[in-house]
């Protein structure tokens, strides 16, 4: 018999007492569970609830989703990142409403034939929406099930996701499929967590998990690193005309794609360069300063920044080629910045919160 069939009561029972009061615990509209599943991936589950609730205030819906104009869209996403998620996820609300009538299915293996949903979000709607017994394998599973069995698998390897989903699947209780599901995420989350921090004392597990007998918690899981990140200098323009401030969207096609940015350059450059770019818009500079440096990690390149305010001649309109002149309120309602521009942008609007 696993180890793993040991833990489920006092993990049940640990559960019940210390589960978090979250928005998307209310019910078990699968709608809800899936946003919030999407947008938990990459960001703190603490952060996410002010832009859940503004998602679900605004598009309350699989039909409301399905129907939302894209640029909206990318404006109730801002801040959350990984914008391919929800592109991804209005895909698959279109396929909601011309193939299930508008409710995500109650069915596994068709919840992972829609757009952006693989075995873990499918796993996670199916078995608390749903009560269906699937495992629901994220990060947080990954690393308390290899520290509970002091398992030296690399868990980045889709073989040993798929073991340990499969070791899921014959020992999850029917009856209570979703809060077994949630209470070993939540075990992740708050008790069993990574980087030398695990609060072993606290866990309901101590005395079954052999990491935690043998001292061996803070080297597991083991998990190899991917490529290593292309490194990019940039420099980023915060160009105003009086109250408006400019900005430019981004091409249709590739990283933070169809968004609109700050006119950056592909290089670091020295204030003096800085304003013969602005000169070469055709725009006239005013002033200039510099902002300083910033940093911005995406998954396969890392962002390496220098700022400057640029105060320019004030236009007759709001538009100079490819940049567009905007008040604060007309970006901070209508454009979608990325995050990666936020050490800047605050120069030009304040982050909607």
């Amino acid at each position: 018999m696993s180890l793993l069939h040991e833990i489920e009561k006092p993990l049940l029972d640990w559960y019940d007492e210390n589960k978090r009061s979250l928005p998307w615990r209310k019910n078990k509209n699968p709608y809800e569970i899936w946003v919030s599943e999407i947008m938990c991936q990459q960001t703190r589950v603490e952060a996410v609830k002010p832009y859940f609730a503004r998602f679900l205030s605004e598009l309350p819906t699989v039909e409301a989703l399905a129907e939302c104009p894209q640029e909206r869209l990318m404006k109730l996403w801002e801040g959350l990142g990984y914008y391919n998620r929800v592109r991804n996820m209005q895909k698959a609300a279109r396929q909601v409403m011309e193939h299930y009538q508008g409710r995500l299915p109650a069915d596994y293996e068709a919840l992972k034939g829609l757009q952006g949903i693989g075995n873990y979000t499918a796993g996670a709607i199916a078995s608390i929406a749903y009560g269906i017994p699937v495992p629901a394998v994220d990060g947080n599973v990954l690393r308390v099930v290899s520290r509970v069995t002091e398992s030296r698998e690399d868990i980045a390897k889709q073989s040993v996701r798929r073991r340990i989903e499969q070791e899921i699947q014959e020992m999850i209780p029917k009856e209570r499929p979703g809060d077994y599901n949630q209470a070993l995420m939540e075990l992740g989350a708050l008790v069993c967590i990574p980087n030398g921090q695990a609060k072993c004392p606290q866990c309901p597990l101590r005395g079954i998990c052999l990491a935690g007998i043998h001292g061996t918690v803070d080297s597991l899981p083991v998990k190899s690193t991917g490529k290593s990140r292309r490194v990019e200098e940039r420099t980023v323009l915060v160009i105003q005309d009086g109250s408006r401030a400019a900005i430019r969207k981004r091409p249709s096609k590739g990283l933070l794609a169809g968004l609109y940015e700050l006119p950056n350059v592909l290089t670091h450059l020295t204030e003096d360069e800085a304003v013969k770019w602005v000169q070469s818009q055709k725009l006239v500079p005013l002033y200039i300063r510099s902002l300083g440096e910033a940093k911005h990690i995406f998954s396969h390149v890392e962002w390496r920044m220098l700022g400057y305010q640029i105060r320019v001649q004030q236009l007759e309109d709001g538009h100079q080629g490819k940049l567009i002149f905007a008040e604060q309120e007309e970006i901070r309602r209508k454009y979608a910045i990325p995050s990666a521009f936020d050490a800047f942008s605050g120069f030009v609007y304040p982050r909607a919160k």
